[in-house]
Order: C-alpha cells, then sequence, then structure tokens
C-alpha cells in the first residue's frame, strides 16, 4: 500500500478539523434554526418555470407572503396550516384571496407583469378551441390585444373567479397544496384570457 493512499484519511480528517474550527470560530458551536423570513417585508421571487406557470407561481408566493403577513405568521407555516387538511378557516380563505389580489397590484406597480400578448401563445397552446377560431386569434396583432386587454385585469378576474374554499378543502399535504393552487390560477388565467380574446374576433 502507498504511502499516498495511507495519508488520504489523515488528510480528510485534517480538512474536516479545520472546516469544524472555523464554524466554532463563527459562533458554530450552537444550533439556531433559521428564522424564518418577514412576509411582511418584498423578498425577490425567482422561477424556473416560464409564462403563465411562472407568473403564476410568483402570483402565489407574493400571495402567500401577503396572506401570511396579514395574518401575521409565516409563509412557511401558513402554508403548512393549509396543508393540514380539512376545511380552511374564513379567515384563511380571505387572506389568501385578498393576498393573491395584492400580488397583482404589486407586480403591476413595479412592472413585472408581462402583457397580455405575450401569454396568448401559452394559453392557445393549452386551450381546446377549433381550429379556425384558434388561427383567428393568433392572427389578432399584440398592439391590438394589449390596448384591449390588460394582464392586471385578467388575473383580478381569474383569482375572483375561483373557489380557494373548494381547493383548499381537497389538501391534506403540503406537496398537494403546491400542486393545486398553482395549476388553479394558471387555468384561471387562461381561462379569463380566452374569454377576453373572444371577444375580439
Amino acid at each position: 500500500m502507498s504511502l499516498r493512499i495511507l495519508a488520504l484519511p489523515v488528510i480528510a480528517l485534517v480538512l474536516v478539523g479545520t472546516m469544524l474550527g472555523v464554524q466554532l470560530a463563527y459562533g458554530g458551536g450552537t444550533f439556531e434554526p433559521l428564522e424564518p423570513a418577514d412576509p411582511c417585508v418584498e423578498r425577490p421571487i425567482t422561477s424556473r418555470s416560464e409564462g403563465i406557470d411562472a407568473l403564476t407561481e410568483q402570483l402565489v408566493l407574493i400571495g402567500l407572503d401577503e396572506a401570511a403577513c396579514s395574518l401575521d405568521t409565516s409563509r412557511e407555516a401558513l402554508t403548512l396550516d393549509l396543508a393540514r387538511g380539512g376545511p380552511p378557516t374564513d379567515a384563511e380563505v380571505e387572506a389568501l384571496q385578498d393576498g393573491l389580489l395584492t400580488a397583482v397590484d404589486r407586480m403591476a406597480a413595479d412592472g413585472t407583469l408581462p402583457p397580455a400578448s405575450a401569454l396568448v401563445d401559452d394559453a392557445l397552446d393549452q386551450a381546446d378551441l377549433n381550429e379556425f377560431l384558434e388561427t383567428l386569434i393568433r392572427a389578432i396583432p399584440d398592439s391590438v390585444i394589449d390596448s384591449a386587454l390588460h394582464t392586471d385585469d385578467v388575473l383580478t378576474r381569474a383569482i375572483e373567479d375561483i373557489d380557494l374554499r373548494e381547493l383548499l378543502a381537497n389538501v391534506d399535504d403540503q406537496q398537494a397544496l403546491n400542486e393545486q393552487i398553482e395549476p388553479a390560477v394558471a387555468q384561471a388565467v387562461k381561462d379569463s384570457l380566452l374569454d377576453r380574446l373572444r371577444s375580439l374576433v
């Protein structure tokens, strides 16, 4: 067995010891769980998705922050409460709907809402429209869509049409919460957008 192979465990122990020493020097000797972020303080929201899915992911995260702030809890604690199963409280339903609507206003104010025309292809790709109507809608110039439809109005109508009480009543764990809220908001946005687009044809 070579000297190099015998030295590897010793080097590993030295590295681990050094790392632990640095941790202890910087106060790592005591464990304190991280404090949840204050939901009343705006934090940057990023998404790995695209199109309507990215938009609704941002809306839901901001909406949960806004709801948690009004309920005087953290986003994480609220998410766990909503995922506990059983019917949500009136306060939770109202706070979440108000939070989502506030999220729309916030994104409209900071310029992060995309124009309605940027959402059309995504909505049409997932819609079950007859080919003639889809072709007509795709032929509408972006400028016409954007002057007739405002993204914040489309989103507000979509959020108001969602039955959050029923949606949350069917959630029994945190994964189910994530899997149901964002797709429900996304579908409502698509339905609202397509409904308004039909009126332009």
